[in-house]
C-alpha cells in the first residue's frame, strides 16, 4: 500500500521497472510533499528550494532502489534531511573560513579546527527547529524578527529556542574541552613517565637513580 497522499502502488511499481512516464509521474506526485519536508528541515527558503529539487533529482534517477512501494515518503524524507543537512554543514563551514585568518600558529590552527567540528555536530544534532533558528539567526545573521516570521513562531517562541540551541551548543564545546584537557593531562604523564626509561628501555626507579 502506498503512502497515504502519494502516488498510487501501481505507479510505483511502474516505475520501479523502469517506465519512464511512470516515473515522471511519481516524481511530479511527489514535488509537493518533498517540498513540504524541505520547507521544515532547511535552514532558510533557498536551502528548502534547492534540497527539494536535488531530492527529485535523486528520485528520477534511483527509483528502481526503492525495496518497498509503502516506503517511497520516508525514503524521500531521508533524502531531503540529509540534503538540508548537508547544506547547512557546508554553510557553517564557509562562516568558519571567514575567521581562518585570525589564526597564528598551527597549535591554533589544530585548535580552531577541532571547535569547529565539535559545534557543527553539535548543530547537526540540534531538533529541527532549534537547528534552523540558529542557522538563520547566528550563521546568516538575520534579524530575530524576520526569522520568527519566516518559521512560523512568536518572537518569544523563536527566543526560547534560540537560547536552548545555544545553550546546547555551549554545553557541547564545553565537555569537548573538558574531555581534551583530560586528555592532554594524561598524555602529559605518559610522556614524564617515558622520560625515566633508561637506554636499555627498563624503567628506573628512585633507588636506582639514587645509588
Amino acid at each position: 500500500m502506498a503512502d497515504r497522499g502519494w502516488v498510487s502502488t501501481r505507479l510505483i511499481e511502474a516505475a520501479q521497472a523502469g517506465d519512464r512516464e511512470s516515473i515522471t509521474a511519481v516524481v511530479h506526485g511527489a514535488h509537493s510533499h518533498v517540498r513540504r519536508f524541505a520547507e521544515h528541515l532547511c535552514a532558510s527558503p533557498q536551502d528548502a528550494e534547492d534540497a527539494a529539487q536535488e531530492a527529485l533529482i535523486i528520485l528520477y534517477r534511483k527509483i528502481g532502489s526503492l525495496r518497498a512501494t509503502g516506503a517511497l515518503a520516508s525514503w524521500m524524507f531521508r533524502i531531503v534531511r540529509n540534503e538540508c543537512l548537508r547544506r547547512a554543514r557546508l554553510l557553517f563551514d564557509r562562516y568558519d573560513e571567514a575567521g581562518a585568518g585570525l589564526v597564528t600558529s598551527a597549535e591554533e590552527e589544530v585548535i580552531r579546527r577541532l571547535e569547529a567540528e565539535i559545534v557543527a555536530q553539535a548543530i547537526r544534532e540540534l531538533p529541527d527547529v532549534q537547528r534552523r533558528v540558529l542557522i538563520m539567526r547566528d550563521v546568516l545573521g538575520h534579524p530575530g524578527r524576520v526569522v520568527a516570521e519566516r518559521l512560523g513562531l512568536s518572537n518569544a517562541a523563536m527566543k526560547s529556542q534560540l537560547h536552548r540551541a545555544r545553550s546546547t551548543v555551549r554545553l557541547g564545546l564545553s565537555n569537548a574541552a573538558m574531555k581534551s584537557q583530560l586528555h592532554r593531562a594524561r598524555s602529559t604523564v605518559r610522556l614524564g613517565l617515558s622520560g625515566k626509561t633508561d637506554a636499555a628501555g627498563g624503567r628506573t626507579t628512585p633507588e636506582s637513580t639514587g645509588a
